[in-house]
């Protein structure tokens, strides 16, 4: 995120690293991705770490409500450290224990801290196409990952994407005006636009839940988001970080952040034996616009300011619109 939390006292890490065993010399705000908030910790050894703060109120896809989302948040550290500890995948970006073994520290009632140890190299970008060898690098990680018996800790997931009640609650209400603040009105604006094509979306997701769960495929442990965003290429390979959307699925909500198209998965199927269900492909697809939506129409119905987040919000919110005109 560019702008730091709300309500937010910095000096709050320096005391919370210690709990990791670090001791900082330097703490600094970096304004990168989007949804969590991220400091660099540089400690007394000149040893460099990665600060991620998550604000609970709004970690829905952890759990609803902040209790619930700092022991899901907790339950999906635990899932990498496990994975990286016991079945050996190197890629895996797990968090730093703390001294006694925990996975992360709750800064209050709202936040919660997790460590990384710095890792050196380049990083992708959401959007970003992958060359097919380089597809097929990650299809090879996928194929390890998924093959691992799930961690007792693997949070489980939904087809139904969380907030979806929120996009119909939202059509429902578009005679206005909305007030939350200054992109109220035009999200609802917008959202009134779109209304046919959301609601024809929504069909289209519910009618391929049911076709998808009538097939009853095996589960496996999934991130959630391997696209280029959240791999580092270094010089032993790609890793992958933000595991806090760990959990049991299908193996297509993987997948088909890479392709929708199964031929370009080929490599994913030599590994396997498993050819991805192509209607599987779609489901997840759809899901991932369905979730953003929801996620931007919530924080445009309710109380927001105009800032470098919201503007990129907007942003986002448009696109996943536009997202729906276009095939599956």
């Amino acid at each position: 995120m560019q702008n730091r939390p709300d309500d937010f006292d910095e000096a709050r890490l320096w005391d919370a690293a210690r709990e990791f065993g670090v001791s900082p010399a330097g703490v600094s705000y970096a304004p990168v991705g989007f949804g969590d908030h991220h400091w660099q910790i540089v400690d007394e050894d000149h040893r460099p770490w990665f600060a991620t703060v998550s604000d609970l109120d709004h970690k829905e896809y952890c759990g609803q409500g902040a209790a619930a989302a700092l022991d899901g948040l907790r339950r999906a550290m635990e899932t990498a450290r496990t994975l990286r500890e016991r079945d050996g995948l190197r890629f895996v970006v797990a968090p730093l224990p703390t001294k006694d073994g925990g996975a992360l520290v709750a800064l209050d009632a709202r936040y919660a801290l997790t460590l990384f140890p710095h890792v050196p190299g380049r990083s992708g970008r959401f959007g970003q196409r992958l060359a097919a060898a380089e597809r097929d690098q990650v299809l090879e990680l996928l194929a390890k990952l998924h093959g691992r018996t799930p961690p007792g800790s693997t949070p489980a997931t939904t087809l139904e994407p969380a907030g979806l009640d929120g996009i119909h609650e939202a059509l429902g209400d578009l005679g206005g005006p909305w007030s939350g603040g200054p992109f109220a009105e035009p999200a609802r604006e917008l959202l009134t636009e779109h209304a046919t094509t959301l609601r024809a979306r929504c069909a289209e997701f519910d009618a391929l839940t049911e076709e998808v769960r009538g097939r009853g495929a095996p589960l496996v442990v999934t991130h959630g988001e391997p696209h280029p965003g959240n791999l580092i290429l270094d010089e032993d390979g790609y890793r992958l970080v933000d595991w806090d959307t760990v959990g049991l699925a299908l193996p297509e909500r993987d997948l088909s952040l890479l392709s929708a198209d199964p031929a370009e998965l080929a490599r994913y199927t030599e590994l396997t034996g498993r050819a991805p269900d192509p209607a599987a492909l779609a489901l997840y697809r759809l899901r991932w616009s369905l979730l953003d939506i929801a996620e931007f129409v919530a924080w445009f119905r309710g109380e927001h300011d105009r800032s470098e987040d919201t503007v990129t919000a907007w942003a986002g919110f448009t696109e996943a619109l536009d997202l729906l005109t276009r095939p599956v």
